[in-house]
């Protein structure tokens, strides 16, 4: 009989048995009406029903059925205990969710394979130097001629591309269009081919179309875009897209599922590295490297060679660059020149978004796991419980000849059962919280997007939890089910409190793992409340960021007329305006010279801003005065605090001067302003100047602007409200300004704090759930204990025990479980906190509270975990027990 027939046959069940009855009762009618003796011809067949076991035997494949009868068993217990079954069911699809969550973050940020060819031969390129401060920094950007000097360099061994950052970039579609933002890309032109791509419509660029500068004004169009702002009309084709005062033509689509090398950003438009102006300045680092190996070429023995070739053409470049180290000092360019040349695997894309989170999606998985190991501790002490009740049921199961590895089957089997159902819960949660995660790291204006698809990678990491689920579950009762000795166990001979010393042994694991839980969430908490709270020394409250854009430039009248244009409008009190927003994406700083000294190491941050825009952001000016209309830059200067204590220590800064770098024009500084965060709100405070917006040129004629930002102070309490009305305000005025972005100040500050908000959130929601874990394990736990020593609780009240007595017997074993557990605990979360340190702002996790908060918690949720069975144990009535006996 074929295997699948024994499989089929084995689903049938009791529909078989009756089928083989009724064959073997056919024979024997059938040898009575050839003119046998009916008693004889039944002696002559033998046993009924040893013959219908041999024929059952054949028929069947006997390890299925004898799962399938452990299935219908372990439903029935799961049915019997309801509310045990459903609290580890709900406990389990909790931990299960969190971590198949966590995994999809993780693989779609970190992971996930880029969809090109050869993706394990692309790398990316890097230089490893000592920044200005003196600390190591990494360097991942590269001027185009440096690019392709070094492509040039390797070409026989490898392919380099290059590719820049996925800009928000202001787009038209006709010049009389409101501008709209778009993830803008430039890319060099042998990307498409060397990445195996195909385009979904027309053709894609090509190395031919990138290498003149300016000749290839050309676009391709990812997939997404086209689709979801052209619904894959064809027609797209041939038309003109305007950046700036550039037209392009689009050529082409992309493919369906290419969407840029930046995980997390979707690019909209790629365009010909050659059309940007800064692809023809030296001394502009400003797109990333990438190098594929050809084929047939070993990483191992090729990269060394590659990296310290292409280590010496770009030296040699910046050396003999006149513009990259024009006013610095030898000191600078030396530590600028000595760099070492990295390659990192970018087979599955490079942004900043992986830098930011890498820690922190650790961080969320290691909670996540936590928090799963807790739910196995609490449902294997229940199953070990029932275990211990049911040891003369096994005894018993043996003595008629049930091999251990059955019982061992048996209960494996009913942790399959609850592994499956938590799997199906947690699944279900999964899908919902992990979108829900992505959410709370999107910025308004430039939300992430992953691919948060549940793909076979997705299918076997949660198979391999199943698994690991039942194992951590059902194996260490499963082994002691087997191990039961049936005379020992019929006659109540087993150890009685082996059990409980096991369920003990579990209880400091399971507070182990809660107490680091908590330990690493209070830190996270108390980073997130004290960067949030840090002074900022400037107003949020109503304040509208207006960004606007000049495409040709104009000049600082212009600008100021729109401003005071703006201020005439209902709603607005104030209106200043700034080069960017404090906080914002752009950082600019410059090295200051003072007494026409050598550049300090130390460089410092500029801003221009325009009179009255210190008091509509309410920064406090310690001393001197604010910008003045008739000010211009170079000329005055306000600085800040810190940057007077660094470039003039103990001095009345009033009246002095400095250079932005060396041979420049003077700026004297006319006040000083207290340290506002001006980029980073986690850093310490930066050297920061500040200029009039109004920029003379060495004829002193006004230099135009392409791009500043106002900012509105507004009556309504809430600042968009009046986005709309300005948008169009400025459009209507065609003075050749566009609205590029509107914002408030206050959502800059809440950008700021997106990474410590999430990791907070999630740590606070994790501690929550292993309280509530570890207090139903520490519930259960003494609740067994008080049941099993019944009938001892009974005789010791009976001859005069005390309750405070019978309370110390009870807890007293759980109390030093719980503090071998939280002592464990935090050992354990001094060395996790060492590896996520940077991601604390002003917290160290040996401040006192840090320690006090988990204990305290661990330490509440224990008494009320153990006060319902302590009440249980002093509501024993010894007469009762005694009348038993």
């Amino acid at each position: 009989m074929s295997l699948w027939s024994r499989i089929s046959n084995a689903l049938r069940g009791e529909r078989l048995n009756r089928e083989i009855e009724e064959e073997l009762q056919s024979h024997i009618e059938e040898a009575i009406a050839l003119g046998h003796d009916p008693d004889e011809a039944r002696r002559t067949f033998g046993s009924i029903l040893r013959q219908r076991e041999a024929s059952h035997n054949i028929r069947v494949a006997g390890w299925l059925e004898s799962l399938l009868a452990d299935v219908r068993f372990g439903w029935r217990q799961l049915c019997r205990n309801k509310v045990t079954s459903v609290t580890a069911v709900l406990s389990l699809a909790l931990g299960i969710g969190s971590c198949i969550a966590a995994f999809r973050l993780i693989d779609a940020l970190l992971w996930r394979p880029l969809p090109i060819s050869n993706s394990s031969k692309l790398y990316a390129i890097s230089r490893k130097l000592t920044g200005p401060e003196g600390r190591p920094i990494e360097d991942g950007y590269w001027a185009t001629p440096d690019f392709k000097l070094m492509r040039d360099a390797v070409k026989d061994q490898a392919d380099l591309i290059a590719i820049s950052d996925a800009d928000r970039t202001d787009i038209a579609w006709s010049t009389d269009d409101d501008m709209e933002k778009a993830h803008v890309v430039y890319v060099s032109g042998n990307m498409f081919p060397l990445f195996g791509l195909e385009p979904a419509l027309g053709h894609l660029l090509v190395p031919a179309e990138d290498r003149a500068p300016g000749a290839a004004p050309y676009a391709v169009l990812s997939w997404d875009y086209w689709n979801h702002h052209f619904g894959r009309d064809p027609n797209v084709l041939g038309r003109s897209l305007h950046i700036g005062d550039q037209t392009f033509e689009i050529i082409g689509v992309g493919p369906r599922d290419f969407t840029g090398i930046e995980t997390g950003t979707v690019t909209d438009i790629f365009l010909p590295l050659g059309m940007n102006g800064l692809a023809t300045r030296d001394s502009v680092n400003w797109h990333h490297t990438f190098l594929m190996l050809k084929p047939g070429v070993n990483p191992g023995i090729a990269l060394e060679p590659l990296s310290q070739h292409l280590s010496a053409v770009s030296r040699a470049f910046e050396a003999e660059c006149s513009e990259c180290f024009r006013g610095m000092t030898q000191a600078s360019i030396d530590r600028l020149l000595n760099k070492k040349l990295v390659f990192h695997l970018a087979g599955a894309g490079i942004s900043d978004l992986q830098k930011d989170y890498r820690r922190s999606l650790g961080i969320l998985g290691l909670l996540a796991a936590l928090v799963l190991l807790i739910a196995c501790v609490n449902v294997a002490n229940m199953m070990t419980a029932q275990a211990a009740a049911r040891a003369q049921e096994m005894a018993l199961r043996v003595s008629i000849g049930a091999g251990r590895r059955r019982l061992v089957q048996l209960i494996l089997v009913q942790s399959a059962l609850l592994a499956f159902f938590a799997s199906v819960l947690g699944a279900v949660f999964a899908a919902w919280s992990a979108p829900f995660v992505l959410s709370l790291i999107n910025p308004p204006d430039n939300p992430a997007r992953l691919a948060l698809t549940a793909d076979w990678r997705v299918l076997v990491f949660g198979f391999g939890l199943i698994i690991l689920v039942v194992l951590l579950l059902g194996l260490l009762p499963a082994l002691r089910a087997s191990a039961v000795r049936p005379v020992a166990a019929l006659k109540g001979g087993q150890d009685p409190h082996s059990p409980r010393r096991l369920m003990r042994g579990a209880i400091a694991l399971q507070i182990a793992f809660c107490c680091l839980v908590l330990f690493l969430s209070s830190l996270f908490v108390a980073s997130f409340q004290r960067l949030q709270s840090r002074p900022l020394g400037f107003s949020t409250d109503r304040l509208l960021l207006l960004e606007a854009v000049a495409g040709k430039g104009q000049l600082p009248v212009v600008w100021n007329q729109t401003a005071e244009a703006l201020r005439a409008l209902p709603g607005v009190n104030s209106v200043a305006i700034s080069g960017w927003p404090l906080l914002g994406r752009i950082r600019i700083n410059s090295d200051i010279s003072v007494n026409n000294a050598p550049p300090s190491p130390t460089p410092a941050f500029f801003l221009n801003a325009s009179p009255g825009w210190r008091s509509t952001m309410k920064i406090p000016l310690v001393s001197g005065r604010d910008f003045r209309p008739q000010d211009a830059s170079p000329g005055a200067a306000i600085v800040n605090e810190t940057f007077v204590k660094t470039y003039f220590p103990g001095q009345n800064p009033i009246g002095r001067t400095f250079e932005r770098g060396t041979n420049q024009p003077l700026n004297t500084i006319i006040g000083v302003t207290l340290d506002v965060p001006y980029h980073d709100m986690r850093g310490p405070s930066r050297p920061v100047f500040y200029v009039p917006f109004d920029e003379i040129d060495n004829q002193s004629a006004p230099k135009s602007v392409d791009f500043a930002t106002f900012t509105i102070h507004t009556a309504a309490q809430d600042p968009l409200a009046l986005a709309n009305s300005l948008r169009q305000f400025i459009a209507q005025r065609h003075n050749g300004l566009r609205a590029s972005n509107i914002t408030t100040q206050l959502d800059l500050v809440r950008d700021q704090t997106i990474r410590e908000r999430l990791i907070a959130m999630l740590a606070a929601f994790f501690a929550a759930v292993a309280l509530l874990l570890a207090g139903i394990g520490l519930y259960a736990v003494l609740n067994y204990s008080v049941l099993q020593r019944r009938r001892e609780i009974g005789i010791r009240m009976a001859i005069g025990s005390t309750r405070a007595g019978i309370v110390r017997l009870v807890t007293l074993d759980i109390f030093l479980m719980i503090a071998l557990g939280a002592c464990a605990g935090v050992t354990l979360g001094f060395g996790a906190a060492r590896y996520v340190e940077a991601l604390f702002y002003q917290v160290k996790a040996t401040d006192a509270d840090m320690i006090a908060l988990p204990a305290c918690a661990i330490l509440l949720t224990a008494l009320v975990a153990i006060l319902p069975a302590v009440l249980h144990a002093l509501r024993t009535d010894p007469t009762e027990i005694l009348r038993a006996e």
